[in-house]
């Protein structure tokens, strides 16, 4: 059996006097595509933050096996815990490959920054062909994938994805979900925020419900994806 790489117990947060987070209890075990869905407002983004270090939380955050509630973001980014943010926030003026060099601002092994380069323009080809151009210009789907191209130049264990699929087209989406797929053959393990159930579900192992900053049920997809109540709020009643 695996052993959980990110284990959060008891964890409560918010913005200064607004409490979002009320004691949340969650693992994601090493190799697992593990997805926390709920609907706008939930507080999904927020409990990102929170494990990301980018806002106050109280309660347990460990990764791989070390408790992080007290380190800095930078900290926590530099041991490999990675997150590609809602919006996907590139740097407009600049080009794509000069994005990606910022997700590895922390390599200094030339050799490893060449493979980094290699990994993800063989995952976004198209990454590669546009990598001159701005990466303000780009659509919406090459944005997010020059934001996981981005994320991944940082070498992640663990990569947490942050609202995907939010207005992008469904074949775009169907193409990204393919690729954490691929990340996670090749050793990454990934957390994926999404409102879009269905695709969540189609490429995650195991899922989270999340209601308004609490966990209201988690499981197997293939269970979730069945019980009635995930059926009626999220499914539009279909198995």
């Amino acid at each position: 059996m695996t052993r959980p790489l990110l284990t959060v117990a008891g964890l409560h947060g918010g913005y200064g006097e607004v409490h979002v987070l009320h004691g949340i209890d969650l693992t994601v075990e090493e190799g697992e595509i593990v997805c926390l869905v709920g609907s706008n407002g939930a507080g999904k983004t927020t409990l990102l933050r929170a494990i990301s270090r980018v806002i106050a939380a109280s309660g347990s955050i460990r990764y791989d096996g070390e408790e992080i509630l007290h380190l800095k973001p930078e900290n926590v980014f530099a041991r490999g815990l990675v997150q590609v943010p809602e919006g996907r926030q590139l740097f407009g003026r600049m080009s794509v490959e000069e994005n990606l060099q910022m997700g590895a601002h922390l390599q200094r092994d030339r050799a490893k920054l060449r493979q980094s380069f290699d990994q993800a323009y063989t995952l976004f080809p198209r990454m590669y062909e546009r990598r001159t151009q701005l990466a303000g210009s780009l659509s919406g789907g090459e944005q997010q994938m020059c934001a996981l191209a981005r994320a991944l130049m940082a070498r992640p264990r663990l990569l947490m994805v942050d609202e995907m699929s939010l207005g992008l087209a469904p074949v775009v989406v169907d193409q990204l979900l393919g690729v954490l797929a691929e990340i996670r053959n090749q050793g990454v393990t990934v957390l994926l925020v999404e409102q879009d159930v269905f695709a969540a579900f189609s490429v995650a192992d195991r899922g989270y419900v999340l209601e308004t900053g609490q966990l209201v049920r988690q499981g197997p997809v293939a269970e979730l994806s069945r019980d009635p109540e995930v059926q009626r709020a999220y499914l539009g009643g279909i198995a």
